[in-house]
């Protein structure tokens, strides 16, 4: 099962095939997320696929209201949608590796292994490859039978990663587990990387913000430029936005889809990016996108986002501070040049990172070739131990052999 054997295309020699299967959540079937686009997986997985690695993804079954509902309260319930995953076992279980991009997807897979006989340990087949986002922030909230759940899941993950430095840390702290932190990428598809020649702001000053994460403040966004006629602000979120924070300069929307999103990046003079604090690179996605289009951005510094984008290349300010994100957002009005130059910075140091979709797949491939070497090192290890074992018990049976014959010739010279 998994590993199989091709022929290299032009190379006229064997290789080894190594079957991934990536599981993504309901919604993200590469078949139908943004028909007609052809961009492959959501998450730039695709750009791993080689004659070394044939991948799979987690396919969306059809399913009717009422099949609907039950599988999102079961998924309410427990945290991550153990239906979906069950429904795509059989390629789960064909792969040599499974790739997840978050704990509600490595969760369900990991009790999905367990269920089916696919425990832990040196023989582990196929492998799971367990990346969480949210899981670390929520983690002191869980109460006693939550965190035994998770607990007990996480041992069918062969290897844990993160999108930051602060949740690989946590990883140590609340599990004793090493977990790897990679970086995220941007695709450069959707948002080409131009490097900005130019930067002067308009008058009212023109500020974007985009985002949907649980960690965006958009109450401290609208407290530092609501119903200041110096500021013109389009916030584009699917969250909802109280009443009591409405402002007449303020504009809510979606902006959805990449067309709207590039319309919004144009109008803006500065990509604005208020979180609260958090461990799991909240707002990377804005950031690449803001570095890539060009335009300065002001961040709210938590999250490890310096993991991505140094001090250099973005305006980081304090958490839950308006004044202070005014402050910085008129700081850059009052020296274009040095907007320009940190707007300049975060592109460069974009391309110089490689913080896109083919760079993070490749993280992946990476670290699954490193989980493959480190099975193959244990078994061989077993194996070698295995002849050992037979081999002193081999040497052990011709001792006492030697000892029983060299025994009954010395009673038979007594008996002459």
């Amino acid at each position: 099962m998994g590993i199989g054997i091709g022929i290299g295309i032009g190379k006229g020699n064997l290789y080894m095939t190594t079957k991934v299967h990536v599981h993504l959540f309901y919604g993200a079937d590469p078949r139908f997320y943004r028909p007609g686009d052809n961009i492959g997986c959501l998450y730039g997985y695709h750009h791993a696929e080689s004659d070394a690695f044939a991948l799979s993804y987690s396919q969306d079954a059809r399913e009717n209201k009422p099949v609907r509902l039950a599988r999102r309260a079961l998924k309410a319930a427990f945290g991550f949608d153990f239906i979906h995953t069950w429904r795509n076992r059989a390629d789960m279980l064909s792969a040599d590796v499974i790739w997840t991009h978050t704990e509600q997807e490595w969760l369900s897979a990991a009790l999905m292994l367990l269920l089916s006989g696919r425990k832990a340990g040196a023989n582990a087949s196929p492998l799971l490859l367990a990346q969480s986002v949210w899981l670390l922030d929520k983690w002191p909230s869980y109460g006693i039978v939550r965190r035994w759940l998770y607990r007990k899941l996480m041992t069918r993950a062969d290897q844990l990663t993160t999108l930051a430095s602060e949740n690989a840390a946590l990883c140590k702290r609340y599990f004793d587990r090493d977990a790897k932190p990679l970086l995220y990428g941007l695709n450069t598809r959707d948002f080409p990387v131009k490097t900005p020649t130019e930067w002067k702001p308009h008058s009212p000053i023109r500020i974007a913000a985009i985002g949907n994460d649980r960690d965006r403040d958009w109450e401290t966004l609208i407290k530092a430029f609501g119903n200041d006629a110096r500021y013109t602000v389009k916030l584009a979120t699917r969250r909802r936005i109280p009443a009591s924070l409405r402002a007449p300069n303020v504009e809510i929307a979606l902006f959805s889809g990449i067309k709207k999103q590039h319309e919004l990046y144009d109008w803006a003079d500065v990509i604005v990016v208020p979180l609260r604090p958090n461990t799991h690179a909240s707002g990377i996605t804005v950031m690449l996108e803001a570095a890539a289009v060009g335009k300065p951005m002001v961040v709210t510094n938590v999250g490890a986002l310096q993991d991505y984008f140094p001090a250099s290349e973005a305006f980081y300010i304090p958490p839950f501070n308006p004044p202070a994100l005014r402050d910085a957002v008129d700081q850059l009005a009052a020296a274009p040049m040095d907007a320009l130059r940190q707007a300049q910075a975060a592109a460069a140091g974009l391309l110089a990172r490689d913080l896109t979709t083919e760079h993070y797949a490749m993280q992946h491939v990476r670290i699954t070739q490193e989980m493959l070497r480190a099975r193959a090192g244990v078994r061989g290890r077993g194996a070698q131990s295995a002849d050992a074992d037979k081999a002193a018990s081999k040497a052990a049976n011709n001792a006492a052999s030697r000892q029983a014959q060299a025994g009954a010739a010395q009673e038979s010279r007594g008996g002459l």
